[in-house]
């Protein structure tokens, strides 16, 4: 018995050491007997799938002077929910006289059964095209006989005639991955912008030259740059809340095209300067001619109104108001395209250019200073400041200028305030456009404070019910967010507080908005029971609560914490009772700060004969923590959802 229990365990032991070795084969797109007998992935167990191994090589073809993109790629599929990975599709782009090809489609899943690899190829007829518009085109396949474990690989070849933008590779994406490589080799007479977005680092960047890569008729020619980028172990990149567009933030590496020099000796400016671009956009037909449409404006507003106003900033509010209240913005974000501001006149209803244009048009033609400012959303992504790329800007809206102060105007969002622009324009700078004095960044911070302040009178009563009087003030987008909510639907907003507290009686809720100061006033009446055991009263003095779950869920967040906005809540507490009480336990005070001063949380208590009283205090001093703070941050949130879910006060009822 002793020599059986002996070899059982050098075999388990054996076992689990040949198990501990099993790694993944991440050097090549074969797939090994390891790659299928491993299933897991500790460095990451949330993950559906892995890519094992990924390789680009991109060229430019010496004989047609497309760019020629090969790709391979090989997935382990984990579980049932990383079967989404075994869908292919690669968009494909056509003009009126050029259009891109995909070839050389090569796909199969390999899966272990019974101790021995089968593998199943992708067939030609499992490749389908979807036309998706005039333009593009959606080459898609699905790799077949997917189970739990499977592998799968594909390769293709992308040939593309539109040479302005080289093609990008993304490092990152939504699984983790253990290699992925990128060759390009681009000859010496296309020069290129050439950015690394993320915060990820290269293992591998190899830097050589291919003398004669290409060569013409003419005796032209051209030596190559062949750069090599490899990284390893990619984590995933997993959205979370208060972040900006994913563009922001996953690792890759994108191409811009600046100047072409031909073998005739001819130089092509692709990339335009902003001189260049001002210049366009001037005599462009719908920007920069939109812009002097004073004729058709001059007579909406009648003059006797304008007149009334005894100061610029009275008359732009009036202007502002008129143009909110008047068009309705019909959700389209066009900047550069069908854009008029005589149709906006006649239907009413324009896209974003269209309503602020038509605002621009009328403060210009009352003598007030205004210019465009173009932007980016922040589910956009962020603007290049290196050279113009028209094509990222999407949204528009007005700088104002008067007695030396800017103010930020978007007439399409009836729930804004005069000087306050929409949450989704925050994204940190935008183009002023100047035709007189040229073009220039301008930061867009916003020009309201954003905060929550509550105050609470709380009576515990003898015959165990409570009385409670809580008035609850908003400020800048926090208003905001509950003007527009209210506004929807009021009664529906006010059930909200009846339907989430139903122990409760209200018998007052009272809203007020401040439309001059987008300011919200709530003022909530109502009474309910307090939870008793034996002759203590268990009373939680946050009833209305900031801070219900921590929003930051992950291990590990490689982009900022984005809030958009620096944040304030405030808590005042007083909870009154009778004699026939006494405080038998209270929660102390608690003070956090996250590093460098960038957030502070305070929490106190007082007792007082008949009077309990707590101060609760949250500062995010900053819109926007670098990734560096994520722990703390979330240190901090888990400290704030505490404090406002087990704060307590105890009283006895005295015998």
């Amino acid at each position: 018995m002793r020599k059986l229990s002996l070899l059982t365990f050098l075999t388990f032991l054996f076992t689990n050491l040949l198990f501990a070795q099993i790694q993944f084969n991440s050097e090549n797109i074969n797939v090994t007997k390891s790659d299928l007998k491993k299933n897991t992935f500790e460095q990451d167990t949330t993950a559906n799938a892995i890519v094992l191994y990924e390789f680009g090589n991109a060229y430019i073809d010496d004989d047609t002077f497309d760019l020629v993109f090969e790709y391979k790629k090989k997935i382990k599929i984990l579980n049932r929910e990383g079967f989404k990975y075994s869908n292919v599709s690669v968009r494909l782009y056509n003009s009126d006289r050029n259009k891109e090809k995909i070839e050389k489609i090569k796909g199969s899943t390999t899966n272990l059964v019974n101790g021995k690899i089968k593998r199943i190829n992708l067939e030609s007829s499992q490749i389908f095209e979807d036309k998706i518009d005039e333009n593009n085109t959606l080459v898609k396949f699905t790799l077949p006989d997917i189970k739990e474990g499977s592998v799968i690989t594909y390769t293709y070849e992308l040939r593309t005639p539109f040479i302005y933008k080289y093609q990008p590779w993304y490092f990152q994406e939504d699984i983790p991955k253990l290699y992925s490589e990128y060759i390009t080799s681009i000859p010496g007479n296309y020069d290129y912008n050439i950015k690394l977005v993320g915060d990820l680092k290269l293992k591998t960047h190899d830097m050589s030259l291919d003398k004669y890569c290409i060569e013409v008729n003419n005796g032209g020619s051209a030596h190559c740059t062949v750069a090599k980028y490899i990284m390893t172990d990619i984590s995933a990149f997993r959205e979370e809340s208060y972040m900006r567009a994913a563009s922001n933030y996953l690792s890759r590496i994108e191409y811009e095209l600046k100047t072409i020099n031909k073998f005739d000796g001819t130089v092509d400016n692709i990339t335009k300067s902003w001189e260049t671009a001002d210049r366009e956009l001037k005599t462009d037909q719908d920007f920069g001619r939109q812009l002097k449409k004073s004729s058709l404006v001059k007579k909406l507003i009648p003059e006797d109104e304008i007149s009334k106003q005894n100061s610029s900033l009275k008359k732009a509010k009036l202007i502002y108001d008129y143009v909110k209240n008047n068009y309705t913005w019909n959700h389209k974000h066009r900047v550069f395209k069908d854009i008029s501001v005589k149709d906006v006149i006649d239907e009413k209803s324009g896209n974003t250019a269209e309503i602020n244009l038509l605002l621009y048009n009328l403060l210009n033609t009352h003598d007030l200073k205004a210019n465009p400012i173009l932007l980016s959303t922040r589910d956009h992504g962020v603007v290049t400041k290196l050279f113009p790329v028209i094509s990222e800007f999407n949204y528009l809206i007005i700088k104002l200028e008067i007695e030396g102060k800017n103010y930020f105007l978007d007439a399409t969002d009836k729930d804004l305030v005069f000087g306050q622009i929409p949450f989704k324009c925050l994204n940190d700078y935008g183009r002023e456009i100047d035709f007189d004095n040229g073009s220039k960044w301008i930061d867009l911070e916003p020009q309201t404070k954003s905060s929550i302040y509550q105050k609470s009178d709380i009576t515990i009563n003898d015959d165990y019910t409570f009385n409670a009087t809580i008035n609850i003030q908003s400020l800048g987008y926090k208003a905001l967010d509950i003007k527009r909510e209210f506004n929807k639907n009021n009664q529906k907003y006010k059930d909200y507080y009846i339907q989430a507290f139903p122990d409760f009686t209200f018998e007052n809720i009272d809203v007020v908005i401040d439309e001059a100061t987008l300011e919200v006033n709530e003022t909530l009446t109502f009474s309910g029971p307090v939870n008793v055991i034996g002759n203590k009263v268990y009373f939680d003095p946050f009833i209305f609560k900031n801070f219900t779950e921590n929003p930051l869920k992950l291990q590990e967040r490689s982009y900022p914490v984005d809030f958009g906005y620096e944040d304030m809540y405030t808590n005042r507490i007083k909870i009154f009772f009778s004699d026939d009480f006494v405080i038998n336990d209270i929660s102390k005070e608690n003070t956090k700060q996250l590093p460098q001063s960038s957030a502070l949380s305070i929490f106190k208590s007082k007792e007082n004969n008949g009077l309990a009283e707590f101060y609760f205090k949250a500062n995010f001093y900053e819109k926007s923590y670098h990734h560096l703070f994520y722990k703390d941050l979330k240190s901090f949130f888990d400290n704030l959802v505490d404090l406002q879910s087990n704060s307590i006060l105890v009283l006895e009822k005295k015998s």
